[in-house]
């Protein structure tokens, strides 16, 4: 028989080189799960003092997995934080709230008022926390009084731009000599009574907030959620442990192959064995199924949360498996026995998968019939 260098029949060496080859590539593997599933940081553009994390991100410094589509915030020169709107280009960003999900824009040239002539949020996630409408008005300098605030960074020396939210004050004057410009509902940081009669720099912030993703429940715990829905994290968690399990096992199965194949001792020519002339069949192995089937599952109770979003059973509100928060009208289902409830698609596919409860370890299929052999 030839050997190998190592004093090794080929066959053999041929399946030692298979399975190194598979168990590097899982902990490869393994690794790379690990690196994506780093929690997310807080950036800072330089000395400027707004974080930024989940929703937001910052471009080039943190992981696209880390924001929600839309929310991508740039680091500009003397470092600023500016936030690119589709149709409406770029604004210097002032302050976020993550609680109260609201962020503070202002123009960088110092000319807001010109800005909000063009403002255009329909392909942006945001929307303006209050709108106005305002009337805008070109009056010659000479009839603009103390009473009046004009619009500096729009006005000449002939020409005063002034913007109303009353339409009888902005009537009046375009009866006079004044003429109007347009009339746009924009975002204010706070409403104007109509029916005073008063006009407006409008150089305060934009304040805008965002309706998608919801994470007020998530900040006042203190969290810092992860982009992703919870079903998908476990899906991918799923895989990183049952793709190394599977290169094992077929690195396992080709190394016994090769060693039973070439080893003439351990080969056994005859299936059966004859004793006292009786024909013996070997056992077959036995096929052991790890989850439970689809009957079972979906006897298990499930409700659908109300309002109060009240979770019964020994659960928090936090769903063990997805990570995510229960919010009314979302689906749950509650194992038996130990009352445990998870999300009812997560719950479902991991009892496909593996009998045991996620939290206790208990086989709920298991107890189901030790219940049905006890005596009544």
């Amino acid at each position: 028989m030839n050997c190998s260098p190592l004093g090794i029949p080929p066959s053999q060496a041929l399946a030692l080189f298979i399975m190194d080859t598979l168990i590097l590539f899982s902990f490869l593997f393994l690794l790379l799960c690990a690196t994506a599933a780093e929690p997310c940081s807080i950036a800072m553009c330089g000395k400027n003092k707004v974080p930024i994390r989940f929703p937001f991100r910052q471009q080039g410094k943190q992981s696209r997995n880390c924001r929600y589509p839309g929310f991508d915030l740039g680091c500009g020169s003397q470092n600023t934080v500016y936030l690119k709107l589709p149709y409406s280009g770029e604004f210097y960003v002032r302050d976020i709230k993550y609680l109260d999900q609201q962020i503070s824009l202002y123009d960088p040239s110092g000319c807001l008022p010109k800005r909000l002539l063009s403002l255009n949020l329909s392909a942006s996630p945001f929307v303006a926390v209050f709108i106005q409408n305002y009337t805008f008005l070109n009056c010659p300098t000479q009839i603009t009084t103390s009473r009046f605030n004009a619009i500096d960074c729009l006005s000449n020396s002939t020409s005063s731009i002034l913007a109303t939210s009353s339409a009888r004050l902005a009537n009046k004057m375009a009866s006079s000599s004044c003429r109007i410009i347009t009339v746009l509902l924009i975002p204010v940081s706070w409403r104007t009574k109509d029916d005073e009669e008063l006009t407006a720099a409008l150089d305060a912030d934009i304040q805008l907030t965002w309706n998608a993703p919801q994470c007020g429940n998530c900040e006042e715990q203190g969290g810092i959620r992860r982009k992703g829905r919870g079903l998908q994290v476990f899906r991918v968690i799923s895989l990183c442990i049952a793709l190394p399990a599977l290169s094992g096992a077929i690195g396992i199965t080709v190394f016994a192959y090769f060693q039973d194949r070439f080893n003439p001792s351990r080969r056994n020519p005859y299936p059966m064995q004859l004793n006292n002339g009786t024909a013996e069949v070997l056992p077959q192995p036995v096929l052991v199924v790890t989850g439970l089937d689809e009957s079972t599952i979906e006897s298990y109770e499930k409700i659908v949360l109300g309002e109060s979003w009240r979770i019964p059973g020994p659960n928090d509100s936090t769903s063990p498996i997805c990570l995510s928060e229960y919010l009314s009208q979302d689906i749950i289902r509650c194992i038996p026995k130990c009352k445990h409830s998870f999300h009812a698609e997560c719950i479902d596919e991991w009892l496909r998968m593996n009998s045991m409860c996620p939290v206790c370890q208990k086989s709920p299929a298991a107890e189901d019939a030790s219940s049905r052999n006890d005596p009544v």
